[in-house]
């Protein structure tokens, strides 16, 4: 992302349908392509959003490891990043 990784931050899923079909989306990626699922998943490697949502705060996260743990994504991510998978 440092390298200017552009994301796609936007639609962000209201709907548990919408998050279903986006997580589809991810898991139709080949495997290993990082790049892919960083783009798809809206990773951005700072707060987000007017609430200024982090992954510190989402319910994926595990803080002690530095991991989101949606088995989707399933990456090492620093608790200010932030991606459309984001729930409290």
């Amino acid at each position: 992302m440092l390298a200017g990784l552009k994301t796609k931050t936007h639609p962000l899923p209201a709907t548990d349908l919408e998050f279903s079909r986006l997580l589809a989306q991810v898991r139709a990626l080949p495997p290993g392509d990082l790049r892919g699922k960083l783009k798809l998943t809206g990773f951005v490697d700072k707060p987000h959003g007017p609430d200024g949502r982090r992954c510190q705060e989402c319910m994926y996260y595990l803080v002690h490891n530095k991991w989101c743990d949606l088995p989707e994504i399933a990456i090492p991510v620093e608790p200010d990043w932030c991606c459309r998978f984001w729930r409290t």
